[in-house]
């Protein structure tokens, strides 16, 4: 809880049962507020701004500081007009002349030089329709390292008690760069490998102490145990947001211009199904008391063993250092993707049900995560003489080769490496065709990733001739065999079939999609793109990964994982 919402919170407090009913009144009638004590409302906004002498210290279109005055009560989230909870004029006083010789300021509103006045009349529970306008910071000629000053924003109005709103800024404080980190070469699932882990300030003044963060998706982990790191799981919920964390502190002034790196080793230990899963890491200024207190958070398991220490390196170049240090990693596993078939039997008029089955046969999981969950799909194509009257709901309607009626399904993701799904159709018999099949298939692509191509194409077959069991269920060179239904440890109840209410797959991390084609798409991590129909585009791994190092070279800002 900030330090505002905790100010917020007493003065609600102090106005009593009787004055919290009048506010809550008011919030859902959208009438003026009613009570006799006056309406407590806190401007928000950032609270600090550290300001760099080596950047331009975020886009320099974009203000650092978003002003926003916080109404108490529940915030609309309907149609139509939002409802006020308070009516009358009010002013918000921005004063930045603590800035002085210090930075340069960009008000909004009507400003006079470092003094700026804004005015409104209505008040909307929340923050989201309270928004006062921007304050953006920049360097002056006067700006060097070390600089400190202020601005105080305060406000009034009949009928309202503001909490005002302080923002330090500082010029050329600690500036924390993390050295960058190259592919392992050769890095096998289920391995262990050593990132060669750094930091320099490249600040104009000391840091007292730094924060190291460690961060790895689902497939990965940190076995080292440091008595002044702390970790934390996350195994449960959507299959992009589970992963691994460990901070860890360390209390010793880092020199302004001065890199560091661990005295000792630090290990990332990839999971046998790990494929393209992301490593981070990075080191921030420690905070006053922060070593006391960060460990210590809902969660989190203090190490037992000897201290990761820093210890000082040579002659460093700030260019080997960024604010970015993260991999896709390990970049040569394999699963594979199999589709499974179905037959049936029925006389004209009869409806039957053909469960098409898909399956991840291992051993890597889709992680999906550079794309978000985006989902890929297989089409499905009813034997002849047959019409689909239902369809499972991951599937619509669609036209395959551009004019053969068709349904395009989607399979979320993530995709558990042992992932088994069934989408059951519905068909009606309309004539009898002796042995004809229907279409099951995956696009024709070549995804390296993919050990068993085989298996990507399957058939549904209806009143076929010929000895038990030469069905044609399995892929187009054999394919899978067996119950596409069979348990697996999945993302769901352990059931291993069908989908969830809710239309997401119980072995993948998200939602249904579409894609414009049909075809199955792997994007971001993958390495793997998908064109329209039989237009296929494979990237090769290497060239993704320089691919997505290069787009990441020229962020500025903080990474968030």
């Amino acid at each position: 809880m900030t330090q505002q919402a905790r100010r917020l919170r007493a003065r609600l407090a102090a106005l009593g049962a009787a004055g919290a009913t009048a506010l809550a009144a008011a919030g859902v009638q959208g009438a003026a507020h009613a009570a006799e004590a006056p309406l407590p409302v806190v401007i928000t906004g950032e609270d600090r701004v550290d300001l760099s002498l080596h950047s331009d210290n975020g886009d320099p279109t974009e203000p650092q500081v978003d002003l926003r005055i916080d109404v108490p009560g529940e915030e609309f989230e309907g149609d139509g007009e939002v409802p006020s909870v308070h009516r009358g004029e009010y002013t918000i006083r921005i004063d930045a002349r603590g800035l002085k010789g210090v930075a340069r300021a960009d008000l909004p509103c009507e400003a006079d030089g470092l003094v700026a006045v804004c005015t409104g009349y209505d008040l909307y529970a929340g923050t989201t329709f309270n928004r006062v306008g921007g304050i953006r910071l920049d360097l002056s000629d006067d700006s060097e390292a070390g600089d400190t000053g202020k601005i105080v924003v305060t406000g009034e109005g009949e009928g309202l008690d503001f909490t005002p709103l302080t923002v330090d800024v500082r010029v050329g404080g600690p500036e924390l760069l993390n050295r960058e980190l190259s592919l392992p070469k050769d890095l096998k699932a289920g391995e262990t490998f050593e990132p060669p882990l750094g930091v320099m300030n490249v600040g104009g003044l000391p840091s007292e102490g730094a924060v190291l963060r460690l961060y790895g998706s689902r497939g990965l982990s940190f076995p080292d145990d440091f008595g002044n790191c702390s970790s934390s799981v996350v195994d449960t919920g959507p299959l992009l947001r589970q992963h691994t964390e460990v901070l860890c502190t360390f209390p010793g002034t880092l020199d302004a211009g001065a890199a560091y790196s661990p005295a000792g080793p630090v290990r990332v230990r990839t999971a046998d199904f790990a494929l393209h899963d992301i490593f981070s890491y990075s080191f921030r200024p420690l905070e006053p008391g922060e070593a006391e207190t960060l460990h210590r958070g809902e969660g989190r398991r203090q190490g037992s063993g000897p201290d990761l220490t820093l210890e000082r390196a040579g002659e460093a170049d700030p260019a080997q250092y960024t604010r970015y240090a993260e991999l896709d990693l390990p970049t040569t596993n394999t699963y594979d993707l199999a589709l499974t078939g179905a037959s049936a039997s029925g006389e004209a008029g009869d409806t039957v049900t053909a469960e098409i089955g898909f399956a991840n046969n291992g051993p890597a999981w889709i992680s999906a995560l550079r794309s978000g969950g985006e989902p890929f799909s297989f089409t499905v194509v009813a034997p002849e003489g047959a019409t689909v009257t239902t369809a499972p709901k991951q599937c619509r309607a669609i036209t395959v080769d551009g004019s053969v009626p068709g349904h395009r399904c989607s399979v979320a993701t993530p995709l558990l490496e042992d992932a088994r799904l069934t989408f059951p159709f519905e068909l009606r018999v309309d004539e009898v065709v002796e042995g004809a099949r229907g279409r099951v298939a995956m696009p024709d692509w070549d995804n390296p990733f993919d050990s068993d191509p085989s298996n990507d194409v399957a058939w549904i077959v209806l009143n076929a001739p010929g000895e038990p069991g030469d069905d044609g269920t399995g892929g187009s060179d054999g394919g899978p065999s067996g119950d596409p239904s069979a348990p697996g440890s999945g993302d769901g109840d352990g059931s291993g079939g069908g989908t969830d209410d809710d239309g997401t797959d119980p072995a993948s991390g998200g939602g249904p999609g579409d894609d414009a084609d049909g075809g199955l798409a792997l994007t971001g991590a993958q390495g793997v793109g998908l064109l329209s129909g039989a237009a296929v585009l494979a990237l090769g791994l290497g060239a993704a990964v320089v691919a997505y190092q290069r787009r990441r070279a020229g962020r500025d800002g903080e990474a968030a994982v």
